[in-house]
């Protein structure tokens, strides 16, 4: 089930490198190299960043009691960061294409059996920001 996905060709890949360097690594220029989803990808990852407080409460209210953000592999919370972000800013995407891209993406990332967690999480935090905004 696994597939190569090449990092130019993904904006989702794009989006997770440039938001994982600028979250750990503070001295990151972001630059958009040309690509024809450059619109998209610097949406997402200025919007990410810009609104992090916001993003990280609503990861708070919307992970279980048993589950802490900050115990998450750092890969893994910059793609809640970034799904969430889609899930409360981007009403016009469905909640399905938002976590088939970012499991097709993070496929380049994790391993398979961290990508069906990281299905289950991003699932759950999209019902309940979907539900709770509708």
């Amino acid at each position: 089930m696994k597939t190569f996905f090449s990092p130019k060709n993904n904006p989702r890949v794009i989006i997770i490198q440039k938001l994982y360097g600028k979250f750990y690594n503070q001295d990151e220029e972001l630059s958009f190299p040309k690509h024809r989803f450059k619109k998209f990808i610097k949406d997402i990852v200025s919007g990410t960043i810009e609104r992090n407080d916001l993003i990280l409460e609503e990861l708070d209210k919307s992970l279980s009691n048993e589950l802490s953000y900050n115990k998450l592999d750092k890969l893994f919370q910059v793609i809640l960061k970034s799904a969430t972000y889609e899930f409360l800013y981007k009403p016009n995407l469905s909640i399905k294409v938002i976590i088939k891209e970012y499991l097709n993406a993070s496929n380049f990332f994790l391993s398979n059996s961290q990508t069906k967690y990281l299905n289950a999480l991003l699932d759950n935090i999209a019902k309940k920001i979907r539900s709770s905004n509708a």
